[in-house]
C-alpha cells in the first residue's frame, strides 16, 4: 500500500511538473496574458479541469515555483551553518546560486526572458509584488524565531525588509546589465563584485544578526 501510495504521488508531481513546463514554453512563444489555459490543456494532452486540480489560476502556473521562492531565503537561514550569521550565510548561498546556475536569485541565464514575461502582464506584476511581501514576511518570521523575538521587537521584520530590498537590487542590477545587451558570462563577474559589495553594505548595518 505504502509503495502504491509513493507511486502515486510521484505521477502526481511529474504530471504537475510536465503541465507547468508545458505552460511555460506557450508563455515564453505567445505571452503570458495572450496563453488560455485551455491552450495549456491541450498542450499537455489533459483537460481543463485537470489543469486546475494542481493550479488553482494562470499565474499559479507561471509561478509554478512561488513556495520555494517565497520559502527560499527564510530556509538559508534556518539551516545556516554553526556560528553563521545571517549576512554571511545569505552571500554564501547567493555565490552557489551563481556557480550552479541557479535561478533562485534572478540571476542565472533565462532570468531576462522571464522578467519580460511578468513586465508585459498587468497580473503577474501584483503577483510578483505579492511574493516579495510574502518572501520578506517569511524571512521575518524565521528571523523572529531563530532569536526568540519578542512579537512587539521589530528588528526581525527591519533586517528582513533590508535583505529582500538588497537581493532584489542585485536582480534588477543583473537584469539592467542583459538588456543592455551584455551576455549572462560577462556580466558573471561583476554580479560576484556586486554580491559582496551589497552583502559588506549589509553586514556593516546589522553586523552579525543574530548572534
Amino acid at each position: 500500500m505504502a509503495e502504491e501510495l509513493g507511486l502515486r504521488e510521484r505521477k502526481k508531481r511529474e504530471t504537475r511538473q510536465r503541465i507547468a513546463d508545458v505552460a511555460m514554453g506557450l508563455f515564453m512563444l505567445r505571452g503570458f496574458d495572450r496563453t488560455t489555459v485551455a491552450d495549456v490543456a491541450e498542450a499537455a494532452d489533459v483537460s481543463v479541469n485537470t489543469v486546475f486540480n494542481y493550479f488553482k489560476t494562470k499565474e499559479d502556473l507561471f509561478f509554478d515555483r512561488q513556495d520555494f521562492a517565497v520559502q527560499g531565503l527564510g530556509r538559508v537561514v534556518a539551516s545556516r551553518r554553526l556560528g553563521e550569521s545571517v549576512v554571511e550565510a545569505l552571500r554564501r548561498d547567493f555565490h552557489e546560486a551563481l556557480d550552479e546556475g541557479d535561478w533562485r536569485y534572478g540571476t542565472n541565464s533565462g532570468a531576462d526572458d522571464f522578467s519580460r514575461l511578468v513586465l508585459e502582464s498587468p497580473s503577474l506584476r501584483a503577483r510578483m509584488r505579492e511574493m516579495s511581501d510574502l518572501r520578506r514576511d517569511y524571512l521575518a518570521q524565521v528571523l523572529a524565531e531563530e532569536t526568540d523575538a519578542d512579537p512587539d521587537d521589530p528588528t526581525p521584520r527591519f533586517v528582513a525588509a533590508q535583505v529582500v530590498a538588497l537581493v532584489q537590487a542585485i536582480s534588477m542590477e543583473y537584469l539592467r546589465r542583459r538588456r543592455a545587451g551584455e551576455s549572462h558570462a560577462a556580466i558573471l563577474p561583476a554580479v560576484r563584485i556586486a554580491v559582496d559589495q551589497a552583502f559588506d553594505l549589509l553586514r556593516s548595518g546589522i553586523g552579525d544578526y543574530p548572534r
